[in-house]
């Protein structure tokens, strides 16, 4: 059976190391939310890296996760913090066994002062609209 992956790292800089330990707060929030769903989303992990300095967190994948809730993540910490300007990430979506059409990504930019999406793009999207059938099948 194939199963399909969503992957991605990405790091969020939410300006102080207070601001870090306020972010766990509302991740940990957004998970307990999360898993009242039904079906829940694929969580992410979140985590500090030395090597990335203390207020930037590093956001990423335990070997598939939903992108859309890191989106409301980052979105949550914009607010809280009045982070301003652009952030952005890109995922792949993979499929564990060579399938046609099992591999694809994207990319997310969010306008941080305002949470909204500024543009994003969908690969197999992009690909479907650009063939004459619709895709490569």
């Amino acid at each position: 059976m194939t199963d399909f992956l969503t992957r991605f790292s990405c790091l969020l800089d939410i300006g102080t190391a207070a601001n870090a330990a306020r972010a766990f707060d509302i991740y940990t929030a957004l998970i307990a939310e999360n898993a009242r769903e039904d079906p829940p989303a694929e969580p992410f992990l979140l985590s500090l890296s030395p090597e990335y300095g203390p207020a930037r967190l590093w956001l990423r994948d335990v070997g598939s996760a939903d992108q859309q809730l890191a989106i409301t993540f980052v979105t949550r910490c914009a607010d809280a913090f009045g982070l301003t300007g652009r952030w952005g990430f890109q995922w792949a979506s993979i499929a564990s066994d060579p399938v046609v059409d099992g591999f694809s990504g994207g990319a997310h930019v969010l306008d941080l002062s305002t949470g909204q999406t500024l543009e994003w793009i969908s690969t197999g999207r992009w690909l479907a609209d650009r063939l004459p059938d619709g895709g490569a099948r």
